[in-house]
């Protein structure tokens, strides 16, 4: 059975086990109504100009933040990879950093750059660009030494060495990152839309489903649309990554 049927198996024996507890009032249908309730709820708000511009918004934030990431944790894993002693010199500022929530600086954030669509693109940036910066790092270490001292004794310098012989070996380990950093920015993206008060966005749309109104299936369905958009996603990245890196086994080997 192919793997993507396997995981739409799992999930419609999900909301099959939703719909049986709620059905057999264990939970009364007001406070959590039943999959066939939000799911159709989910097709009227397709119908609605507004919700599709909140799905819009967060797609943007969520890929611009995911370039942002690439962008600068790439070249940064390269350097720290590269020269021991500039990673030993920042590993202590690194791990400092790494633990914060992005959620923990969205007041900061708020207070330096206001609340439009670059508060959430900044605080997605910060919390996705880790993977992809420890997976660069992890993936110099993993390279042969003898690639390396090859290169060096052909007299090629160490910015061609790095683009045409480290680079490519990472590139297996930064894909397995940016996969993994993914779903990371899109939860920036949409918990920065809720708390914040973003003027659009998922986010925005289940703050103002849940906020002095009892249609909790809006909630839900804002919910179950950003799980459906975070599984699209993921195994749209999983199958280029299987494609273009069929050789490779950095999902068994990569760290997160």
């Amino acid at each position: 059975m192919p793997r993507f049927l396997r995981a739409l198996a799992g999930l419609a024996g999900f909301f099959l086990v939703w719909e049986v507890i709620v059905q057999a009032g264990l939970v009364r249908k007001e406070f959590l109504p039943p999959p066939s309730v939000v799911l159709v709820t989910i097709f009227e708000q397709f119908g609605e100009t507004q919700f599709i511009r909140d799905l819009i918004a967060t797609f943007l934030a969520w890929a611009i933040a995911l370039l942002i990431a690439v962008a600068i944790a790439v070249p940064a894993g390269l350097l720290l990879g590269s020269i021991p002693g500039l990673r030993t010199a920042t590993a202590v500022v690194v791990e400092f950093l790494r633990p914060i929530p992005a959620v923990a600086l969205i007041p900061l954030v708020l207070l330096l750059i206001g609340g439009g669509p670059e508060a959430k693109i900044t605080l997605a940036v910060y919390a996705s660009l880790w993977p992809i910066m420890f997976n660069t790092i992890y993936a110099l270490g993993e390279i042969d030494p003898v690639l390396m001292e090859t290169a060096k004794a052909c007299g090629t310098g160490k910015f061609r060495t790095l683009t045409s012989v480290a680079l490519p070996h990472t590139a297996p380990f930064v894909f397995t990152g940016v996969r993994l950093s993914a779903n990371i920015a899109l939860i920036a993206v949409v918990s920065t839309e809720f708390l914040a008060g973003a003027k659009l966005g998922i986010g925005n749309f289940i703050m103002q489903a849940s906020t002095g109104s009892t249609r909790f299936d809006l909630v839900l369905a804002g919910t179950v649309v950003v799980g459906a958009l975070g599984f699209l996603i993921n195994g749209g990245l999983e199958m280029i990554g299987r494609r273009a890196f069929r050789w490779s086994t950095v999902d068994r080997e990569a760290i997160s």
